[in-house]
Parts: C-alpha cells; structure tokens; sequence
C-alpha cells in the first residue's frame, strides 16, 4: 500500500469520526431542547480528541 493512500484512509477516518460526533451532539442537543449547545461542544471535542488519539496510535513507532 502506498503511504499516500495510508495517510488518505487515516483522514476520512478521522472525518467520519469527528462529524459523526457532531452529528450526535446536535441530535442530544435537539433532543433535550437544550438552548446552548453544551451536547454538540462535549461530543464535537471528544471526537476530536479521540480521532486524534487513534491517529498517534496508528503511527508506526
């Protein structure tokens, strides 16, 4: 495998991670009728953090 297509997998992978956790946040906040978006921050954040973390690991040593 190519290093390109490598790094091009670990992008999307982290694309479909974070906005599948700002999908989740502005759902919960729709939900709980919340007035600010504390759920779309917390989860927008954590995916981020997590993508982030999955990336590190991934990388070989």
């Amino acid at each position: 495998m190519n290093s390109y297509q490598r790094f091009i997998g670990a992008a999307f992978q982290m694309l479909i991670t974070i906005l599948g956790g700002v999908y989740l946040g502005r759902f919960l906040d729709e939900y709980f009728h919340s007035t600010t978006p504390w759920f779309t921050l917390g989860f927008s954040l954590g995916s981020i953090a997590f993508a982030l973390f999955a990336l590190i690991k991934s990388l070989p040593k």
